[in-house]
């Protein structure tokens, strides 16, 4: 018997989806709140470390643009 390990990424999935069957009027405000402010954990899951690390570094080359400018 193969047993693979559920990664953290799909435990959030499976228990969002629980809970999503449990109760669906929290999927509506759910998406109003996903939609109007976004997610950072999904944002920084979704690009790897890797991706991650680029973003903060343009985040930060991006600041020291600005205050060298303005």
């Amino acid at each position: 018997m193969n047993t693979r390990q559920e990664t953290p990424e799909e435990k959030r999935e499976r228990l969002r989806q629980e809970e999503l069957k449990k109760n669906p009027n929290v999927a509506l405000r759910d998406g109003i709140d996903r939609a109007e402010n976004g997610n950072l954990a999904d944002l920084a899951g979704g690009l790897g470390w890797k991706g991650t690390g680029i973003l903060i570094i343009v985040l930060i080359v991006g600041y020291v643009l600005y205050k060298l400018f303005f």
